[in-house]
């Protein structure tokens, strides 16, 4: 079967399932996520062998000891997914709500009600619990998705979209609702993205720079995601020494390898003498690296990486910072909203009007007042899970959920009107 044939197939799949899907109410899709999560408990040593394999490979490729560990799942990590799904299974259903309605001088009600987007094409990269969080969020936001993991979780991808269709004809719903390209064949994704205008209505990136930097040039369809997470927190000078300590160090380094960490801070000069070498300390001794301007040198002993425009434009995901001096939150607005990707930053303070200041004026999707970056999940929203986070400037933007997976129509009542 050539490659093209393949990819049509699915998506002729896809299309005759999605029609079925529209016909399923809430309580057989939830019944549906149930059994997902069932089998998931009782197929855990299958999943975890198939896990292995992939463990395996990505060894003998040698890749990076911090990407193996986002690969790799153990009895802890199948029940924190399956906590995903019974979260999933616990929110109301998004669709047919009606989210505003109003009544004409004619006599004709208009109401905006909420549908499922259609199909959803995903591609991803490494971690395996992706697979089951976007299956549950797709189908019980009543869309039907196309599954194109990276080649490093194969295995463990495939097993875990095979449960997941097990589970739908296990409550008599068409499997096809979840597919998976069976294949490491990158070709398949370009002509995912490329040749696939009819069959798919949105696609959903989820990855690396590079992989986002590639369906952003090659891709035909809508687009939701974000290019990199290049996240700040910024020190004001009316910061509590210690809540500043504390969000900076969680920031960064809960989880280095994150979109939602922390990669420059900005410290306001007026505050230099009191915070900065308290906050930096702080990072040093729990193995972070330095990279900062003239004026942070002085607050170092011993040596330090002199930060060039170039550190402002990256994002490093590992245990380094970029530091930054400004003069105040004029300042600090300006440089985020120049060298960021529009995805979380966040402000120290305890003043109201500095901090209302900063909410306002930055940019990105997901703003902070005195809380740590990290925060920057759908699972901490209260969205259970999430396929990902948009910095897009239209719908949706931030931590993409249930609710962010649908789209309206609007549905007109009328008693016989013409119009004139």
């Amino acid at each position: 079967m050539t490659k093209n044939l393949y990819m049509r197939k699915i998506g002729d799949r896809a299309k005759i399932a999605a029609s079925h899907l529209s016909n399923i109410n809430i309580n057989k899709r939830n019944a549906v996520l149930k059994q997902f999560s069932q089998y998931l408990k009782t197929n855990s040593r299958l999943i975890l062998n198939s896990n292995k394999k992939d463990i395996s490979n990505a060894k003998s490729k040698k890749i990076k000891d911090s990407m193996i560990n986002r690969l790799k799942l153990d009895n802890k990590k199948i029940s924190q997914i399956r906590n995903s799904i019974e979260e999933i299974i616990k929110f109301k259903d998004p669709l047919g709500k009606t989210l505003s309605s109003w009544n004409r001088p004619n006599g004709l009600v208009i109401k905006r009600v909420s549908i499922p987007i259609g199909i959803i094409g995903i591609i991803y990269e490494s971690r395996p619990n992706v697979t089951s969080d976007v299956s549950a969020l797709c189908f019980k936001s009543g869309n039907v998705v196309i599954l194109r993991g990276g080649s490093e979780a194969f295995y463990s991808n495939k097993i875990l979209a095979k449960l997941f269709k097990k589970a739908l004809k296990n409550k008599k719903c068409d499997e096809n609702c979840v597919q998976f390209v069976e294949s490491k064949d990158r070709k398949h994704v370009d002509y995912l993205l490329s040749r696939m205008k009819n069959y798919i209505d949105l696609i959903i990136p989820r990855g690396g720079k590079g992989l986002v930097k590639k369906v952003l040039k090659k891709s035909s369809v809508s687009i939701i995601g974000h290019y990199e997470g290049l996240c700040h927190v910024f020190v004001d000078k009316d910061a509590d020494l210690s809540t500043a300590i504390k969000i900076v160090k969680n920031s960064k380094m809960r989880n280095v390898s994150i979109c939602g960490a922390a990669e420059t801070l900005l410290i306001d000069k007026k505050c230099l003498k009191t915070h900065c070498k308290p906050i930096l300390n702080h990072l040093s001794n729990i193995g972070c690296k330095i990279i900062g301007d003239k004026k942070i040198k002085k607050f170092i002993s011993g040596k330090m990486k002199i930060a060039t425009e170039k550190d402002w434009k990256t994002e490093y995901l590992s245990p380094i910072i970029s530091v930054k001096t400004v003069n105040g939150v004029t300042e600090a607005i300006d440089h985020i909203n120049q060298y960021g990707s529009s995805h979380t930053d966040s402000i120290v303070t305890k003043n109201r009007k500095t901090a209302k200041k900063f909410l306002s004026n930055i940019n990105s999707s997901i703003v902070i007042h005195n809380a740590s970056t990290q925060f920057a999940d759908g699972g901490e929203f209260g969205f259970g899970a999430e396929v990902g986070i948009s910095t897009n400037k239209l719908h949706p933007r931030g931590p993409i959920g249930l609710d962010q997976l649908t789209t309206y129509k609007y549905i007109l009542e009328g008693k016989g009107q013409i119009r004139k």
